[in-house]
């Protein structure tokens, strides 16, 4: 599996697409990302929709989350609509937005 970097100093305008690889963000997306692992870093920020198997967010996210593992660290910031089979959240980790868990 490929993995995709946007690094601290990026910008990312538009969407991204990765089914067979995962992205980790460090800098800035502006789109949606569909990918099979997504990982929002610390002082990475992510301003779209979310589709990804496994998706773990230490930093900013807002939009939609559509995943089957979401895992958020205690640094995360999440304004969004989520939609997992299973959710683990750190203490201090924020979530606002609707939840829909499926087992």
């Amino acid at each position: 599996m490929s993995k995709s970097v946007i690094e601290e100093d990026l910008t990312v305008e538009g969407d991204i697409s990765a089914k067979d690889g995962s992205i980790e963000v460090k800098g800035h997306i502006k789109g949606d990302v569909d990918a099979n692992s997504v990982e929002v870093m610390s002082g990475g920020k992510l301003d779209g929709a979310v589709k990804a198997d496994s998706v773990v967010i230490e930093g900013k996210q807002s939009g939609s989350i559509s995943c089957s593992e979401l895992s958020l660290r205690a640094t995360s910031e999440v304004t969004s609509d989520v939609t997992a089979k299973t959710m683990t959240s750190e203490k201090g980790g924020k979530l606002v937005g609707k939840i829909q868990i499926t087992g």
